[in-house]
């Protein structure tokens, strides 16, 4: 039985007038914030106001970096070097980090998007040199990853000491291998099942697969989606059923 968790969203997503993810809503339901940082989405207005707003919330907050893709918002796979896949971490992170710094806030994680994310779960060149840029820019690096935590990115973490915060998802399905079931276009989630998800995980340390057996996990962290139709009632869902188990909310602590 966890007595705690964490609730992070994907956060600064919007570009210019074009928007996406009600932050707004979404902030005062979660801990920790993962912001973007302008190769798959966000720009620097937008960067700097998420900050903000996050700061008004006592909302943590880390890196969202991703591919240099804002058209395919960082969702395309591209051929990278590790060369590159440091200088990109680098450079988006210390974007953000200029961000908090000028609203009296530092970086709490790091926490790859989409395609980023894929290319650095099999690819172990890429994931060292990921890790050690992070170890190059953060005093006490921590690493949000999906769980199961036995990729190549959290592995390369784990060798250089840093901490890796799993993290399962309310308004997803798991197929039976822990896997997350990927939706294409974003749909309205049953909050009873969002509910019934996370009272399951922080009771049990499982989740439920959409065949109907269990999955144990490893996580930490609650991610629940900014851009779903209805993710503000998914997030008070979710803090209703953490009340119900006697679970508190509350971020992750290097």
């Amino acid at each position: 039985m966890l007595t705690s968790i964490d609730i992070n969203c994907d956060m600064g997503e919007s570009f210019g007038n074009w928007q996406m993810g009600n932050d707004a809503g979404m902030m005062p339901l979660i801990t920790t914030a993962n912001v973007a940082c302008g190769f798959h989405a966000s720009d620097p207005v937008t960067m700097v106001n998420t900050c903000r707003l996050a700061g008004q919330h006592k909302v943590v907050v880390g890196s969202h970096p991703g591919l240099p893709d804002l058209l395919g918002f960082g969702r395309r796979a591209m051929n990278i070097t590790p060369e590159d896949a440091y200088a990109y971490v680098v450079y988006q992170t210390g974007a953000l980090q200029a961000a908090l710094k000028a609203n009296g806030m530092t970086l709490h994680h790091i926490k790859p998007h989409g395609a980023f994310y894929s290319v650095l779960r099999t690819n172990d060149e890429l994931a060292d040199a990921v890790a050690e840029a992070m170890c190059a820019i953060a005093a006490t690096p921590m690493l949000y990853w999906p769980a199961p935590t036995d990729a190549a990115m959290p592995r390369a973490a784990r060798k250089r000491g840093i901490r890796v915060v799993g993290e399962i998802y309310p308004d997803l399905t798991y197929a039976p291998d822990g896997s997350l079931v990927i939706q294409r276009a974003k749909h309205l989630t049953d909050t009873e099942f969002a509910a019934a998800q996370v009272r399951r995980y922080v009771t049990t340390g499982k989740v439920l697969a959409n065949d109907g057996s269990e999955i144990a996990l490893d996580a930490e962290s609650l991610c629940i989606h900014g851009d779903g139709p209805n993710a503000t009632e998914v997030g008070a869902a979710v803090h209703a059923a953490l009340a119900e188990v006697g679970c508190r909310v509350a971020p992750v602590m290097a």
